[in-house]
């Protein structure tokens, strides 16, 4: 019998993947490490659902290897033992264990990437990556992909991947239902009907978690019911999540996916992003399910409600990590527009008259999440009308939301939220003025200012802003096709009504928090 090394692999807290090829090999002399560093909570200021949420799927996933006899290490936060600190605890684990060989599944987040890799320079024992088996495309894929074509059209993209994995398709090379793109179908405003069901949640007492996490001195923004956590951290919490979608919220899903509503946080989405970006759950075996459940049901599901879900997962985030990889390390200092302001204060209190960006930012720091529209079309819309710098605007997102993580993260917020790029991801930036706000919400309807007025003290922030943005970028956008009309309306104003609109907006970004 040929004698196996003694091998050491590192888990991270968004590898926790069930169906990893590592967990059906021989397991004799493989030790699991699991750990919870202050370096992984310091890098940020994360919001306390997102470290509860972290730590508690990490912990979920290591019982779930130890019941099945795999070896397990695991550094709790509070643990003396841990040096907080990603290479210390590696060498002091290789060192206390006589580990021969160190593996470790490739991260998502190039920080770590890098630092990984000169750890495993610094060691005197083998060393080797895998891939983390859960996306559906490698890291390099999108670069191959738009190798020669001047621009990166995610929609072309997306129609590779359906014909790829042979997703709704009717012929190898048709989609089902005639088109690729049902988005036209996914715009409508939620008027309080159909009736939205309550989200599939969970009451899980984190309080001794929450203690522990306060006792170590971590700073976190943003709220928490201790005694009824509501997101799911294991596998089983986030199958339970994806069956209640498919049976309760996707025949909803893609009419009401852009909606926003004060009463409503949830609306008809799926709350599975979190069991994603961990791991928990494949892209793959969720598109299956949807899509599943989609042909079991279609004589009650249309098929624009199933398209845009999908969109979601096998364009949008495949595309997004691909971005990330091409662009790193360099993506995370694009500020193409010159953007310098602070973020107001009220985006970490969500005191602000802008009944918009009240609830937003409120539900934000509430329930650790808001939806896409939310994120891009009111505190990331503001955040580029008010010309912040996109640092901060990062920090911000990266922060405040569960399923955040920089891969994610930073190419949703400085490619399509701020349009720091100069167009890689969006080929134009998403701004509006309150017209917008109010075709997709009930928001303006309580607000303390008037939609309907552009520049008297009771008019909406938003409206002169958006014009007072386009003028000072007017030079950025001079060529971009796509911002021809606006450009054209912007050059149709007086020069009085430009004199309003730019007082207007210079005394709202100087004075945020008096609005």
């Amino acid at each position: 019998m040929v004698e196996t090394l003694k091998r050491l692999r590192l888990i991270l807290g968004d590898q926790l993947n069930h169906q990893h090829s590592w967990f059906k090999e021989e397991q004799e002399n493989i030790t699991y490490i699991f750990m919870e560093m202050r370096q992984e909570t310091d890098y940020t200021v994360h919001h306390i659902q997102k470290v509860v949420g972290f730590f508690l799927a990490m912990r979920n996933f290591a019982d779930h290897l130890k019941e099945r006899d795999h070896q397990v290490i695991y550094y709790r936060i509070s643990d003396e033992n841990n040096q907080q600190d990603l290479a210390e605890n590696i060498k002091q684990l290789i060192a206390e264990n006589d580990i021969e060989k160190f593996e470790y599944q490739l991260p998502d987040e190039y920080r770590l990437d890098e630092q990984l890799k000169k750890i495993c320079d610094s060691l005197s024992i083998q060393t080797e990556a895998y891939d983390t088996e859960h996306f559906l495309t490698k890291r390099d894929d999108l670069e191959k992909f738009y190798a020669g074509k001047k621009q990166m059209t995610m929609e072309y993209f997306y129609r590779d991947m359906r014909k790829k994995y042979d997703i709704m398709m009717a012929t190898k090379n048709d989609p089902e239902g005639g088109k690729w793109n049902f988005d036209k179908s996914n715009r409508k405003k939620w008027t309080g009907k159909p009736e939205i069901p309550h989200e599939r949640g969970f009451r899980k007492d984190v309080s001794a978690l929450v203690k522990e996490i306060e006792e170590a001195g971590i700073k976190t923004i943003g709220n928490i019911d201790e005694k009824s956590f509501n997101w799911p951290t294991s596998r089983e919490d986030g199958l339970s999540v994806l069956n209640y979608f498919c049976k309760n919220l996707l025949i909803h899903f893609g009419d009401f996916q852009d909606a926003l509503h004060t009463d409503k946080a949830y609306l008809f989405h799926s709350r599975l992003s979190f069991c994603m970006n961990t791991k928990m759950l494949s892209p793959k075996e969720v598109i299956d399910s949807v899509v599943g459940y989609y042909y079991d049901h279609t004589d009650e599901i249309d098929i624009s409600q199933v398209e845009g879900f999908v969109r979601q997962i096998l364009g949008w985030r495949e595309y997004m990590r691909g971005i990330y990889w091409l662009k790193m390390p360099g993506y995370r200092r694009s500020n193409k527009l010159d953007n310098q302001n602070e973020l107001p204060p009220f985006y970490w209190n969500g005191n602000t008259k802008m009944n918009c960006l009240h609830h937003a930012i409120t539900q934000s720091l509430d329930n650790a999440y808001a939806h896409h529209i939310q994120r891009l079309m009111i505190t990331g819309n503001y955040a580029l009308l008010t010309q912040c710098h996109p640092d901060e605007v990062d920090a911000w997102y990266l922060g405040i939301y569960i399923d955040a993580i920089e891969w994610v993260e930073i190419t949703n917020t400085r490619g399509m939220s701020q349009f720091a790029d100069g167009g890689i991801v969006a080929t134009k930036p998403y701004v509006s003025s309150g017209s917008y706000i109010n075709k997709m919400s009930n928001y303006c309807k309580n607000c303390h200012y008037k939609v309907s007025k552009k520049t008297e003290e009771d008019a909406c922030p938003f409206n002169s802003l958006y014009w007072n943005f386009l003028d000072d970028k007017k030079e950025y956008f001079r060529n971009n096709q796509r911002m021809n009309m606006m450009m054209s309306l912007l050059e149709k104003k007086d020069a009085q009504e430009i004199t309003k609109i730019k007082e207007r907006a210079a005394q709202i970004i100087k004075n945020p928090s008096d609005f």
